[in-house]
């Protein structure tokens, strides 16, 4: 959800005086590094898995349910939160134990949560859905008066659209929903980023010793494009087909600060892959600092530098606010924990759902290989060009297991392959690092294998599903809508997407 600030009005003053906080903070974070003072520094922190999943909400006929208030009020469990737009919640699963049977645990109460916050949220006519974008929100649902009530989320539509100084625009080509189907464009102008409510997401966390932070969040980058063509599941916006991850481009232009011509003069997006390889996480914090001017510049009468001096470790409010509106596709994270600060990797490439089970599987999956790549003899990143991740991602997200993705000592070749082949070994061989146990291991990649072997994701299903139903010469809307009653029904029964027929 972000850190919650008031409603307010900013002035030059306040901007400069963050960028001042924001570049200390910046400047204490290297202090730290060359002190050692991060509680993991020099020993690698207890595995952990956190979790945040994001949640749409639907009425009873399966459009949005403009009802997040009353649904948190229903379900009344803190680990429930608000998100952007009124028809989003998230869950955060706190974090637990990564060794033996823990996931199993894990996956058992994570979907008995979901089971009870949806016969909460039945109640007051709503249910859950795990999607990565609801396929029946349409332009109407965008208007600005469907923003969750918290403060923040107005203040961040006011400041986007202070930079921009225009409304977004929307431009994206699709690819055809089935062969005999022609591609579809998206093109549209919104007053409101609530096209960025529409992306909701599975994000992952991983704590990492600082020392490994580099290695870490490299090896993210270069999984990123994978990541996206076996998970695939938000095909569908405003009744247009569009990728099979479409979630990567909507999320990019939803929420771009930059006009025309900033973007010709070459000035960074806020939503960000990146440009380069990194080594240290210093690299990151001092981008930050450096290309992205304030958007909530709320500042504390804190000094970090003083906090340091007193022997105090600093919660470097600004620099954590400010990090959290780059939006990096993997963030680095920095958190004060009982007076110990520590370093997380925060993944953000993955869609919601579509089951609880393929969830797991889609998290295991990016926790093995990344142990399996930062453990490697030799880095993968020094095998592999940045731009060729970078491009890995889009590719991955517009045609999904279809696409060609550039792997070192592969070269070109299609996921479905480079997964079987080499990285499910590699996650294997990651998460028994890990000290998972076999049967959490078979049970997790066997769904990803499954997905390689059957070709069908959920973003394959559900295309498969609405062109099945407008060859059956139901319309668009309907075939949407019908569609997404199945999609429901299939995620309550919790067998994996791969298992799902047409």
């Amino acid at each position: 959800m972000g850190t919650d600030v008031t409603a307010q009005h900013f002035t030059g003053a306040d901007r400069v005086r963050f960028r001042r906080q924001v570049s200390r903070g910046t400047e204490a974070i290297a202090r730290m590094l060359s002190d050692g003072l991060f509680t993991d520094h020099g020993q690698p922190p207890e595995p952990l898995l956190g979790m945040e999943v994001e949640l749409n909400l639907v009425d009873d006929e399966m459009n949005p349910a403009m009802a997040n208030a009353e649904v948190l009020d229903a379900i009344a469990d803190e680990d429930y939160q608000t998100e952007l737009g009124q028809f989003n919640i998230e869950i955060n699963v706190s974090p637990r134990p990564f060794t033996h049977d823990d996931t199993l645990s894990l996956e058992q109460g994570l979907r008995s949560s979901l089971n009870r916050a949806e016969q909460q949220a039945a109640q007051v006519s709503s249910h859950l859905v795990m999607v990565g974008m609801l396929p029946t929100l349409h332009t109407e649902h965008f208007a600005h008066q469907w923003i969750s009530a918290n403060p923040r989320y107005d203040l961040l539509n006011q400041q986007i659209f202070a930079a921009r100084g225009e409304d977004i625009e929307l431009d994206i080509t699709g690819i055809p929903v089935a062969d005999h189907h022609s591609s579809e464009r998206l093109h549209l102008t919104t007053d409101s980023i609530l096209p960025e409510a529409a992306c909701t997401s599975l994000q992952l966390h991983l704590r990492v010793a600082p020392e490994d932070f580099a290695a870490h969040w490299n090896a993210a980058q270069a999984v990123a494009g994978v990541q996206v063509t076996l998970a695939g599941n938000s095909p569908f916006l405003a009744g247009t087909a569009l990728w099979h991850e479409s979630r990567i481009p909507v999320f990019e232009q939803a929420t771009d600060t930059r006009p025309l011509e900033l973007k010709n003069q070459g000035v960074r997006p806020r939503v960000w892959f990146g440009e380069r390889w990194i080594n240290t996480i210093f690299d990151l914090f001092e981008e930050n600092t450096r290309y992205f001017p304030a958007l909530l510049p709320v500042s504390t009468d804190v000094d970090p530098l003083a906090e340091l001096d007193a022997g105090r470790i600093p919660t470097l409010d600004e620099l954590r606010l400010h990090n959290g509106t780059v939006y990096r596709w993997n963030r680095p994270v920095y958190d004060v924990v009982d007076g110990q600060a520590h370093l997380r990797v925060e993944n953000r490439v993955l869609p919601a759902g579509p089951t609880v089970v393929d969830t797991m599987a889609n998290a295991a999956f990016y926790y093995g290989v990344v142990r399996g790549l930062v453990e490697a003899d030799r880095p993968l990143w020094s095998q592999m060009s940045f731009n060729a991740a970078a491009e890995n991602l889009h590719s991955g997200a517009r045609a999904g297991l279809d696409s060609q993705l550039y792997w070192p000592d592969v070269g070109w070749v299609r996921p479905a392959e480079l997964t079987l082949r080499r990285l499910l070994p590699l996650a294997d061989d990651g998460l028994r690092a890990f000290g998972v146990s076999g049967r959490a291991r078979n049970r997790y990649l066997s769904v990803i294998e499954g997905r390689c072997l059957t070709g069908q994701t959920g973003s394959v299903w559900q295309r498969r599903a609405v062109a099945a139903r407008e060859d059956a010469g139901e319309s668009r809307f309907d075939a949407l809508r019908g569609m997404l009653r199945d999609y429901v029904a299939l995620m309550h029964e919790g067998e994996p997407v791969h298992s799902w027929s047409d």
